[in-house]
């Protein structure tokens, strides 16, 4: 049995579930998430908790349990609560700012880099501490933007330069020994 399929996902007061047939929409205080899923497997409502139960234990229907249960986790927890992922610039010269919504990044290049946010994403910029910030209600999104930003000029490990997220390790390098 999924440990994560079985275990029920609280719906916290402000928050409305609608589910019909394969397709559940989430809208709560920061806004509003729709997910298809397998339309094999059954997603309920009850006494203000969300329950998913597979029809049986094939391989696919285990992995599929386990998978929808964690996204209409996800939703919830969007709705309410948003989800923020921080990158941290480090590097002579590398700066980021905000241009109207449009994130504009020097990193480098004989260009500066414009990175206009998705649908209900945001960027917050605090050039002090050479930091932005990525927020929104989809996990999926945000983490995809993020991702997206720090593609651009990932860590190296001699120097380490680059974008990076916050808390991350970068294992650093020994340069050239030289001569003695």
């Amino acid at each position: 049995m999924s440990r994560i399929g079985k275990k029920p996902i609280p719906v916290p007061d402000g928050v409305k579930v609608q589910i019909e047939e394969a397709q559940v929409t989430v809208e709560g205080p920061k806004g509003t998430l729709t997910q298809a899923f397998a339309p094999e497997l059954q997603v309920q409502l009850v006494e203000g908790q969300l329950l998913v139960e597979r029809p049986n234990d094939e391989r696919q229907m285990r992995s599929l349990h386990g998978l929808t249960r964690a996204l209409l986790n996800n939703m919830v927890v969007g709705v309410t609560e948003g989800y923020v992922i921080t990158l941290e610039i480090s590097g002579t010269g590398y700066k980021a700012e905000l241009q109207e919504q449009k994130l504009v990044l020097n990193l480098g290049f004989s260009h500066p880099v414009v990175v206009e946010p998705p649908a209900g994403v945001e960027f917050e910029v605090n050039t002090r501490a050479n930091t932005v910030t990525v927020r929104g209600i989809d996990k999926q999104v945000v983490g995809q933007v993020a991702a997206n930003i720090r593609a651009w000029r990932p860590v190296e490990p001699y120097l380490g330069k680059g974008i990076r997220y916050q808390g991350e390790r970068v294992r650093r390098k020994a340069g050239k020994a030289g001569k003695v």
